[in-house]
């Protein structure tokens, strides 16, 4: 009985070391269950079009678009294209030539506009598929086409030459303000940035540009068998809106998966109220440390 007192009391450190363990993460589908990564990737894998929906500074999200890449390359060999909302769509011939090994990485970094985080967060799967020569498209609409939008408003891209709407979808721009998914969605930034309705009306008409033109560029470089990898903030994806509406209008049928990024507390189970979000959800420890 001594001996067995003695062995118990050996092994309550490892039982408590085990216990308090630490999870960065877990993995949930549709309805809220916890599921794995394998689970997850086969069925991202039967979509035509999959979005991770990200955190722009969480290096979990950032890992896991490079590990989701990794996997459907593995499934979908050369039909997988990557495109990024990070990179824009004047950007493309600067970033097929650092693809090709024809310009250098400084020459492309000093050109192409990179956001503040690319050598930490975005790099490790630009690289991945220029390793394995995938084709990666910069789809997001250049910046400067969404400022003339956010202080003009839409009707501001009819003054832009031929050459410019190359880069951004066909116009007109389908968009309709609804006055009220626009507070639910930008209502903090609005009180934050003291903009008045009229100017977060424009705000979302950019936002809708950068939608519009990700889902145009997306369907123009989409073959029948071509399975595309779409890496942006989750809130271009989430609740199948922002790009996909626009996907699907520049190339119907086209069958979508969405993966999405959230922080909680605890992350034993996932918050009701992102159910509907997303067909997969990466949740990770609110504490987890951030790129920037």
């Amino acid at each position: 009985m001594k001996r067995i007192i003695i062995n118990l009391m050996l092994l309550l450190p490892a039982i408590a070391i085990q216990a308090a363990s630490p999870t960065a993460y877990r993995i949930f589908d549709s309805k809220g269950a916890e599921t794995d990564f394998d689970t997850m990737v086969d069925s991202l894998s039967r979509a035509d079009a999959v979005f991770i929906g990200e955190n722009h500074n969480c290096p979990i999200s950032h890992w896991m678009e490079l590990e989701i890449s990794r996997a459907l390359f593995q499934r979908h060999g050369s039909d997988l294209v990557i495109g990024q909302e990070m990179m824009e769509a004047d950007n493309q011939l600067i970033l097929d030539e650092y693809m090709a090994g024809i310009t250098s990485y400084d020459r492309f970094e000093a050109e192409a506009r990179l956001w503040d985080n690319y050598s930490t967060d975005y790099y490790p799967t630009v690289y991945f598929a220029k390793d394995n020569k995938i084709p990666f498209v910069a789809t997001n609409v250049p910046r400067r086409y969404a400022a003339i939008v956010s202080s003009g408003g839409l009707d501001a891209l009819q003054r832009l030459s031929q050459e410019a709407l190359q880069y951004i979808a066909p116009l007109p721009i389908p968009f309709a303000y609804d006055t009220a998914a626009a507070g639910e969605k930008f209502g903090a930034m609005m009180l934050i940035s003291r903009r008045s309705p009229e100017e977060m009306q424009r705000l979302a008409e950019a936002q809708a540009l950068k939608d519009a033109t990700m889902g145009w560029f997306m369907a123009r470089n989409m073959k029948p068998s071509t399975k595309f990898l779409h890496i942006n903030g989750s809130m271009h994806s989430d609740n199948r809106d922002g790009i996909i509406p626009y996907l699907l209008k520049y190339r119907p049928d086209t069958r979508v998966a969405t993966v999405t990024s959230r922080r909680q507390d605890e992350i034993d189970t996932l918050d009701p109220d992102y159910l509907g979000a997303a067909d997969f959800y990466i949740v990770v420890q609110t504490d987890f440390p951030t790129s920037y």
